[in-house]
Parts: C-alpha cells; sequence; structure tokens
C-alpha cells in the first residue's frame, strides 16, 4: 500500500486536504493525512490539486490504416500527458472503419502491438445495413456505437437516414448500448452569400454549416429516442440554438444524453484569423454569444460531460498554406490540452475544478459504464493526476505528443498544467516525461 497526499484534493464528496490510499490497482481509501496508517509510504503534493484522471470519450486515434494522423501511441502519450488515463477511440478514420466484428479485431491488434500509456476502449460504428454487425460489435466489447446524419469525410462511412437509425438503434436498445449521434441534418443554403466570401474567411464556412443544421438533426434524434425509448447520445454539441429541445427532453425523461468540447468552450468564431483552418472542425466554432450559452447548458446541465474531439490530420490535409476552409479537414488536435483549456475559461466564469471534475472525469465514465473510473472512491481504480491550477502557459508545438503538430491552442494564454499522472496506482507520466513502462489496457 501507498498514499498520495494533498491538501487539495477533488472527491466525489468535496475538495478537501486528503490521503489517497492505494493498493495495487485501486483505491481502498481517502482519509484524513494524519490517519494514514504508520509505514505506509506517502508521496506530499504539497497544493497541487490530486483529482481523478480525465475519462475522454471521444477520441479519433486513427490506427489502423492513418496512422500518420495519429496512432496508438502517440495518442495514448498525449493523454497520459494532459491528464486522461482512459479514452474511448472513435470508430473512424481508421481504415477499415469499426463497422464489423472483423474491424474492431483490427483495431485491437492494432493497439495491442502498440505501447499504451493509458486504458482503451472502443466505440463501433452504425452505418446503413450494418444494423446486424452493432450486435457483434457489442458482444466483443464495443461501448456502444456511432452514427452520422451528414456525410462523415469518409466514403466508406456513410451518413444513416431516420431508417437507417431506427434500425441501429433498435439493434443497440437489445445490448442496452448507446447510439452516439453526429448531429448536423444538412439543408440548402445561401450560395451567393458564401461565393461573396473568399475561401480564406471563416465566416464563410461558418455560413456553411449554421446552426439549423444541428437543430434539425437534433430533433430527428430526439423524435427517434422517444419512438424507441433507448439510449441517444448527442456528440460535440456546437449549437446552443439546440439546448432548449434538449431540456425539453430531459425534463420527459428520455435517456438522452450531451457533450460538447473544449474548443466550443473555449474559442469563438470572432478571433479566427484568416486562413487560420486550424479552427476548422465539424459542427464549426459559433459566435461568443453561442459559447456563453453552451456555458450555460454546463451549468444548468442539459449538457452533461465535456471531451475533446481530437480529430488530427497531417498538416498537408489541413491546407495551411492556401488557408482554404473549404478544402481544409475539418477537426481540432487537444487531447492533450483539454484539461487546461476548460479550466481556463471555466475558472473565469466562477466554476471550480469540482465541476471540471465533474463534467471530464466522472460523468463521461458513467455514460461509458465504467464503473472502475472517474472518481477517487474506494473500489475505482488509482487511476489519478496532479494538477497546477495556478500555472500560466502558452503550448507551442514542442510541448505537445500527439502526432501533428496542428492547433488552435498553440500559442494561446491558458491557465493550468498537468504535472503528474498515475494509471491503477503506477506513476506513467511526470514533469512532461513518461514514467517506467507503457501500461495501458482495454477497458
Amino acid at each position: 500500500m501507498h498514499a498520495l497526499q494533498s491538501s487539495v484534493v477533488v472527491t466525489p464528496t468535496g475538495t478537501r486536504a486528503a490521503a489517497v490510499l492505494i493498493d495495487g490497482e485501486r483505491i481502498v481509501g481517502v482519509v484524513d493525512p494524519a490517519a494514514v496508517p504508520d509505514g505506509v509510504p506517502r508521496e506530499d503534493l504539497g497544493d497541487l490539486v490530486l483529482m481523478p484522471g480525465l475519462v475522454d470519450t471521444h477520441v479519433h486515434v486513427n490506427e489502423p490504416g492513418r496512422t500518420e494522423w495519429e496512432g496508438w501511441e502517440t495518442a495514448t502519450r498525449a493523454a497520459a500527458a494532459g491528464g486522461v488515463t482512459s479514452l474511448v477511440d472513435m470508430p473512424l478514420n481508421s481504415s477499415p472503419v469499426t463497422t464489423s466484428a472483423r474491424a474492431l479485431d483490427a483495431k485491437r491488434r492494432a493497439a495491442t502491438d502498440a505501447p499504451l500509456r493509458v486504458d482503451v476502449g472502443y466505440w463501433g460504428g452504425a452505418i446503413p445495413g450494418n444494423a446486424e454487425d452493432l450486435g457483434d460489435l457489442a458482444t466483443q466489447g464495443a461501448l456502444g456505437a456511432k452514427a452520422f446524419l451528414c456525410h462523415s469525410g469518409i466514403d466508406e462511412f456513410p451518413a444513416s437516414d431516420a431508417e437507417s437509425l431506427d434500425q441501429s438503434l433498435r439493434a443497440l436498445e437489445r445490448h442496452d448500448a448507446p447510439l452516439l449521434l453526429h448531429a448536423e441534418l444538412e439543408h440548402a443554403v445561401d450560395t451567393a452569400a458564401l461565393a461573396a466570401l473568399p475561401k480564406d474567411d471563416y465566416r464563410r464556412y461558418l455560413l456553411s454549416r449554421p446552426a439549423t443544421f444541428e437543430e434539425r438533426a437534433v430533433e430527428l434524434a430526439l423524435t427517434a429516442a422517444r419512438r424507441h425509448g433507448c439510449r441517444v447520445h448527442i456528440v460535440h454539441l456546437s449549437a446552443a440554438s439546440a439546448l432548449p429541445a434538449l431540456r425539453k427532453a430531459k425534463d420527459e425523461g428520455l435517456p438522452v444524453t450531451v457533450e460538447t468540447c473544449p474548443h466550443y468552450l473555449g474559442l469563438h468564431a470572432g478571433e479566427v484569423p484568416r486562413g487560420a483552418t486550424c479552427f476548422k472542425c465539424a459542427p464549426p466554432i459559433r459566435d461568443a454569444a453561442n459559447r456563453d450559452a453552451l456555458w450555460a447548458g454546463l451549468r444548468e446541465g442539459v449538457i452533461d460531460f465535456v471531451v475533446s474531439d481530437h480529430s488530427p490530420c497531417t498538416p498537408d490535409l489541413k491546407c495551411e498554406h492556401s488557408g482554404d476552409f473549404e478544402a481544409a479537414w475539418g477537426g481540432i488536435a487537444g487531447l492533450q490540452l483539454a484539461l487546461p483549456a476548460v479550466w481556463t475559461e471555466a475558472r473565469a466564469r466562477g466554476f471550480t475544478l469540482d465541476h471540471v471534475t465533474r463534467w471530464m472525469s466522472a460523468r463521461p465514465a458513467d455514460f461509458a459504464r465504467l464503473d472502475d473510473k472517474g472518481g477517487l472512491a474506494p473500489g475505482k481504480h488509482a487511476d489519478l493526476v496532479a494538477f497546477d491550477p495556478d500555472a500560466a502557459w502558452a503550448p507551442t508545438p514542442a510541448d505537445v505528443e500527439f502526432r501533428n503538430k496542428v492547433s488552435p491552442w498553440f500559442d494561446r494564454p491558458l491557465v493550468g498544467r498537468p504535472v503528474a499522472t498515475w494509471l491503477r496506482g503506477t506513476k506513467i507520466w511526470a514533469h512532461g516525461a513518461p514514467v517506467g513502462a507503457a501500461l495501458g489496457r482495454e477497458l
């Protein structure tokens, strides 16, 4: 047994001075520092915050097939460096996409062959015609399945229509597994307004994916949830205008959950420079008033939690030289920087690390039913992060471990920085470097 001690420990019942007692891989107690048994080795972290390791249920690892975008080794290094101790991989943009048990097996083999730094799990993919595969995916360990209501960007992962959505929900309901939805439903937009703006102007991209895309998709998803009564999850909500419909659905008791992401909470459209394609993602980063409304949705609980949607690609696919938002791949690289990005904005808005821990650890773990994760409580895995909440810094490419160093967070002033990370009781990262052997395994 050993103990980690701090004057600021974030527990499920509040933040206080405490010592976390660890025996093997699990927490066996959270006690007053004076109550640590004699002879138990302890590491005193002083005034560093000791909090649960983050659980990021929305990460695109892309291996096998597109490892040059992001692979298991680099993604899990970035996770460990950012205080993320568990991640769940999305079914694209790897090749093959994870829409069958055979493809899941290929994904697992690639992960097994990598030196994983953190624990990993998998979402399956729901596409038209593969409803029968979803049961096999769930049986083989997929935690649920994701569908798109618009083009995914990958031709082998086509969009679902209302009929295939129903088929997927029926299949997943038998396993009590959630259907995760990329909720954008495309419709005609003002092409003249688009043509009036150059392709390196972010406003053009924003006009091409209005909030009504999300509003209509959310309504379709909620209609399906009402019809089937099974778990539906809206990924990376960007449009705050969809919150009233989601609030109503929750008030009805529908099993609907919602996530948003650090880039929607910390960035806004008005600050995107000309040609800065590192800001491009789908759905898009919207205006400052929309950002404020998302924070209100978090405060109220309509938005359940925050995850990174780490979706990198190679620099050439970001079209940095041309600055063409239309041609650039959409996705934000931010896995390692999610905690500082959220904390910077949360602290300024009067939230505490208790809030951040619920949003980024406890609730995503509950959603994915990772019962061993998400809190500093007896019986849980001893997954922890020591965090300096006052560290002022501006990340540079040299600071991050993810493969391709393209991100809107670079050179942006942030507050708060992970100092050390423990996975199942063993320190895996400290002061910017890995510690010991890689330990990660499947969830």
